[in-house]
């Protein structure tokens, strides 16, 4: 992507009820655009990013046999009143309109209901289970308070993956996976180490859940961890906790968090409320097991701009940035021009990602652009460079530039 054909700018500051620093650095770098508070559109570079993270979920829920669809946003009260979650009391965070006609619909702020009333539609036995769906959505919350930027929307993306099982045992197998599976998520974006499988109120949805929590100075939550055991415990559950589970207060820190995703185990309760079973072994009518899979695409790219970022900008994990390479051309010389041409094309066509600088303005401006907008690796095109055969390189988490090959630069990017 050539930045003189891109139609978002850099901003020198942000808009100024803007509070949440996350949002501050995107808005500022050009990946999102404020519309009102909670509620954020991703422009080109910001949508690249929510691709790269989604297709990494993606991966791994496709590797447990999740089979993606999309769902309606348009709920039918109908659907909800079953299991009493229309209900404001229950729920309070739904946007409610009406139709022409005057029929009462929500806007979906989960799916559990609905998947439920899809599926008992092909599931009629046991060989049909178990079986796993799940979805990428904009999802709608009439939040209270939306000060967290990207963090905490009232329109936000989700990945939400719902499982069925004949048995208890079948899907408490499966929970482990679809655990073990968030947690190769978290270390492949770079977050592994500070991010928690942590014991939390269930809500709306069970009496616990567990969540996955990341270590974040930002974040609205309070954790109590052992790093050392890799136990945490949301600051809301931790006397019923700490019965329950055998934990000793005085070996636990209190930190600050932000939720990146939440898994609960519903059991039969979803579908002994709404009447759907299927037909086991034996021919008999047994209900369903239950058990939904939350991941908060939009909120965990929040989280990685608040853990990564420095005093000039963004600093994305390389396989989730926009790019991997800002190529910053120097000089309208025909030598240069041609020079930086022939390496966009060359590591476009080897795969590589480059945002292209070509445009006229100071070389300041550009260094300045290239760490706000936090790609990992800058490589500069001038008349210096040319005359020595070679390129300037700077990772972005560097401080010194050098002068390297392209050949050293291809492998560095590990390309032929």
């Amino acid at each position: 992507m050539k930045l003189s054909q891109l139609f978002t700018k850099t901003q020198k500051n942000a808009p100024a009820d803007e509070v949440a620093k996350n949002a501050q650095l995107l808005i500022r770098a050009g990946f999102v655009y404020k519309v009102m508070a909670g509620v954020y559109a991703y422009t080109p570079l910001g949508f690249r990013v929510l691709e790269n993270i989604k297709q990494i979920v993606r991966e791994e829920m496709n590797a447990e046999n999740g089979q993606e669809l999309i769902m309606t946003n348009l709920q039918p009260k109908e659907t909800w009143e079953t299991t009493k979650r229309w209900d404001d009391d229950v729920v309070d965070v739904w946007f409610k309109t009406k139709l022409k006609d005057e029929t009462e619909v929500g806007l979906a702020w989960s799916h559990e209901e609905a998947i439920m009333e899809m599926m008992q539609q092909y599931i009629k036995s046991y060989k049909d289970l178990p079986s796993s769906v799940y979805q990428f959505q904009t999802k709608l919350r009439n939040e209270l308070r939306a000060k967290s930027g990207i963090m905490r929307g009232r329109e936000f993306v989700m990945k939400d993956m719902y499982s069925l099982h004949t048995s208890s045992q079948d899907l408490d197998e499966y929970y482990k996976k679809i655990t073990d599976a968030y947690t190769r998520i978290f270390q492949r974006v770079g977050i592994g180490e500070d991010t928690y499988v942590t014991f939390a109120s269930g809500g709306a949805f069970t009496k616990f859940s567990h969540e996955f929590q990341t270590i974040c100075d930002a974040g609205e939550d309070v954790l109590y961890v052992n790093k050392e055991m890799k136990i945490a415990v949301n600051e809301e559950v931790l006397e019923d906790a700490l019965k329950e589970f055998s934990i000793e207060r005085k070996d636990l820190e209190k930190v600050k968090s932000a939720e990146v995703g939440n898994i609960f185990n519903f059991g039969t309760e979803k579908s002994e409320q709404m009447g759907i079973t299927f037909t086991d072994s034996d021919g008999v009518q047994k209900p369903i097991y239950l058990a939904s899979y939350g991941f908060g695409i939009t909120r965990l790219m929040g989280v990685i701009v608040e853990k990564f970022a420095d005093e000039k900008g963004l600093v994305w994990p390389e396989n989730i940035a926009p790019a991997r390479v800002y190529l910053a051309r120097i000089g309208a010389d025909e030598a240069v021009v041609g020079a930086a041409d022939a390496l966009y094309e060359d590591l476009q066509a080897k795969g590589v990602e480059v945002l292209y600088d070509d445009r006229d303005v100071r070389p300041g401006e550009k260094f300045a652009d290239a760490d706000l907008m936090g790609i990992p690796h800058r490589v500069v095109i001038s008349q210096k460079t040319v005359e020595a055969n070679q390129v300037e390189y700077k990772a972005r988490t560097e401080t010194e530039a050098k002068f390297i090959t392209t050949e050293e630069l291809k492998q560095l990017l590990k390309v032929a």
